[in-house]
């Protein structure tokens, strides 16, 4: 599999992980309509999902992290 797909697998995992517990959390102790819940859930995952991507490092393509709770980029 090519560094770019997995990335992008990554990053769809991350997101959508986040997601549903945020969905199923804000569902399950806040009433409110599923749109809005929808749309409360995706920003939030939004911010919080960790960013992965591809780095040239001394020549070599890597794949990097960044996430909002971490200062440093990690290197995969």
């Amino acid at each position: 599999m090519k560094l770019k797909h997995k990335a992008l697998l990554y990053n769809f995992i991350g997101f959508t992980v986040i997601f549903i517990i945020v969905r199923l959390l804000l569902g399950y102790f806040v009433p409110m309509h599923r749109f809005l819940l929808a749309g409360i859930s995706a920003v939030t995952a939004t911010v919080f999902a960790p960013k992965f991507a591809l780095a040239r490092i001394k020549g070599k393509e890597k794949m990097v992290m960044k996430w909002v709770l971490k200062k440093e980029i990690k290197e995969f």
